[in-house]
């Protein structure tokens, strides 16, 4: 490990050389590569997080460069996790960067959750989203959710057994109700804010850190520059997460 290029991180208390080295031998699932999901991943690689493991089946396309500052007009129509592993090694070749340019599934989501220590929600479908829910459940990871939309954006943390789940949050059987392409509408600079509180707060839980966004959800309005906060509550019949309700792990396992 080069220790300079940690330094001002190293200096942080609570962190110090054995927190650098905890976040060295951490992996992190971070599925969708877009508005949110490049933020965070290159905050957590320039970390020194010691594996990352990138899902994105979408292709780089002229209309994702206003706000996805990973990529590069030479990168139109290459796979997005390509694309971001060779910005992502060149930033910190010191790092393991797996890449998979597929679409996820419920088997795959299972198996990739298992290995990781954390898991970043950066997608922009609520089908996807149920799946790493599901998953971050069964296995008791945790999962950091984000979300954006025109000039506002969103992000909780969930810890499963230990506060609700994103299916105590949102109606995850079903896609929200919107107008023909408004969904995808955001204004550029906004995913950077919410993609950067999301790798804060992976970093912050793999350090065993602070207080976490669980049971907590932090909305953010670029238009009145203002952040504010919505308590969210465990669903008692959630179809999810209310087997977990009797037990009081808080604790990943693994």
């Amino acid at each position: 490990m080069q220790k300079e290029r940690y330094l001002r991180q190293i200096a942080l208390p609570g962190v110090g050389e054995a927190g650098q080295e905890k976040l060295a031998r951490s992996r992190v699932l971070i599925v969708g590569l877009g508005g949110l999901g490049v933020p965070v991943a290159c905050y957590l690689a320039a970390a020194g997080v010691g594996a990352l493991e990138l899902v994105d089946g979408d292709v780089v396309k002229l209309s994702n460069l206003q706000r996805q500052i990973i990529y590069r007009t030479r990168d139109l129509n290459q796979p997005k996790v390509k694309a971001a592993r060779k910005a992502l090694v060149a930033l910190n070749p010191e790092i393991e960067i797996k890449a998979r340019a597929e679409t996820l599934t419920e088997k795959l989501a299972m198996r990739l959750v298992a290995k990781v220590d954390a898991v970043v929600d950066a997608t922009d479908n609520f089908s996807t989203r149920a799946l790493l829910n599901r998953a971050c459940v069964a296995h008791r990871r945790f999962l950091v959710h984000g979300g954006v939309r025109n000039f506002a954006g969103e992000v909780t943390s969930v810890l499963p057994g230990a506060g609700p789940c994103l299916a105590c949050l949102f109606p995850l059987d079903r896609e929200p109700v919107s107008l023909p392409d408004e969904g995808h509408n955001v204004l550029g600079p906004v995913p950077g804010v919410i993609g950067t509180l999301q790798a804060v707060e992976v970093i912050k839980y793999l350090l065993q850190l602070g207080e976490s966004l669980v049971g907590r959800l932090l909305v953010y309005d670029s238009l009145s520059a203002t952040f504010h906060e919505v308590a969210v509550q465990r669903h008692p019949a959630c179809p999810v997460c209310s087997g977990l309700y009797s037990t009081n792990s808080s604790s990943r396992s693994g």
